[in-house]
């Protein structure tokens, strides 16, 4: 696969250093313990939504997929980590043939998740399954972080487009997965090439003030963009004095003038004015668009402003106060052996400070009330119960080592927006609250 698919310089030729180094350590004791082939399921899961929030989005699953096909140990990587010595040589040995030929299931991408929803499940022998844990962690918790703040910047803009440019306030790389995390959550366009490219989300893009600074004047810089792009372009109006700006373009473009951007000022007040002045120039059909530090509470205090689209960059790419959705990767059920038919056992963490989880294989599903609105996800271990049948939410992206779920991102897109919409109304509040889905553990055993 090539490389550029995954957001990597094209000088890195694998994504196993994405991994921190105790998983290699690990895997060198278990190997040296005879334990390393139990087989073992790991669960992804988050103990808490980040504060005030009332749902999580699934995001990043692509690009997991992409990762674990390229985890390749070569020759490279091997030399690095020989002349470390960060393992040993019976470790090197094993990591030169690694090939990830377990089973990954998972929440569908777009889909919402609540507190200790199983979002991936990965199963195989421990040495294949542990090594995963930093890359797959790192894609998750990034990609859905940015796609639940975009997700409610959506519901908070009501059907205005939005525009996703923050690419110049975070790590050039981790922009082009927050474009397509923005996707997901309901942006449809990016100013971020690179994420167009391989993601080929719609791409826009005009011009900055200091276009207009070059010019000798305002309305020479407009004339040289019309005459460049034509007059549906996008024309910068707050460079000097608004009004002065919005008749100027007015006049060059004419009233097919596509659009006008406010990027300073009480935009609340301004685009009002500047609706108004559009209007009685004739340019009814222009488009305003506005920009400058956006978040959703901002987008929400702008409803009942004339804005056509808004532009989003640092608060969308920092997940919008939490840049993180503290998911984490734990051992929940192992085998008793390393004999391929030894019976599995639940295990978990049981220490004190709020970091217990919940051993066993767990399924999950929504359970809907009698409108069909979702009431409650419903977490268990052993069969799932009848009245849950078809809810089940997760779903095989990995089976003996073979991808089975690449899908386009646009139904990435539409799934989210279906299951935002199956959630009770309070979803889409900007107050803070508790989830608007409890979670209930349920514990059914095989054959009862």
């Amino acid at each position: 696969m090539d490389t550029a698919d995954l957001g990597l310089p094209v000088n890195v030729p694998s994504t196993a250093l994405f991994t921190d180094q105790y998983e290699l350590t690990m895997l060198q004791a278990a190997l040296k313990a005879g334990t390393a082939g139990r087989h073992s399921v790991f669960e992804v899961f988050t103990r808490r939504l980040p504060h005030g929030r009332r749902y999580g989005v699934v995001a990043g699953t692509g690009r997991v997929l992409d990762a674990v096909e390229n985890f390749r140990f070569d020759e490279g990587v091997l030399r690095f980590l020989r002349e470390k010595a960060l393992v040993d040589e019976e470790t090197l040995d094993w990591l030169a043939g690694y090939r990830f030929s377990g089973d990954i299931w998972g929440y569908p991408e777009g889909e919402v998740y609540f507190p200790g929803s199983p979002v991936m499940r990965v199963e195989g022998s421990f040495a294949e399954c542990v090594l995963l844990e930093t890359v797959i962690l790192s894609i998750l918790n990034h990609d859905s972080a940015i796609a639940a703040a975009a997700s409610r910047m959506s519901s908070a803009a009501q059907g205005r487009a939005l525009i996703e440019m923050g690419a110049r306030r975070t790590h050039e790389l981790a922009a082009v997965a927050a474009s397509r995390a923005a996707y997901i959550g309901g942006f449809s366009s990016t100013s971020d090439l690179a994420a167009g490219f391989r993601y080929n989300i719609p791409t826009v893009g005009t011009s900055a003030h200091a276009f207009t600074l070059l010019h000798d004047t305002e309305r020479d810089a407009f004339r040289a963009q019309v005459d460049s792009l034509g007059a549906g372009t996008t024309l910068l109006v707050d460079t000097y004095d608004v009004a002065e700006a919005v008749r100027a373009a007015v006049e060059v473009a004419g009233p097919e003038l596509g659009a006008v951007r406010i990027d300073s000022g009480d935009l609340l007040l301004v685009a009002h004015r500047v609706r108004q002045q559009l209007d009685e120039l004739g340019a009814r059909d222009t488009k305003i668009v506005v920009t400058s530090d956006l978040d959703e509470y901002a987008i929400a205090s702008l409803a009942a402003a004339p804005v056509d689209a808004y532009g989003v960059g640092t608060q969308l790419v920092t997940g919008s106060g939490h840049p993180t959705c503290s998911m984490v990767y734990k051992l929940v059920a192992r085998a008793e052996s390393a004999d391929p038919g030894a019976p599995l056992v639940p295990v978990a963490k049981r220490s004190t400070g709020g970091k217990t989880s919940i051993g066993g294989r767990k399924w999950a599903a929504r359970r809907l009330d009698a409108d069909g609105v979702a009431e409650a996800e419903v977490i268990g271990t052993g069969e799932v119960p009848a009245e849950l049948a078809g809810r089940e939410l997760l779903v095989p992206l990995v089976r003996g080592g073979e991808v089975v779920a690449r899908e386009p991102l646009d139904v990435v897109r539409d799934r989210h927006a279906a299951a935002r919409a199956g959630l009770p109304l309070s979803a889409t509040q900007l107050s803070r609250g508790e989830p608007v889905l409890p979670t209930e553990y349920v514990h059914v055993p095989s054959g009862s």
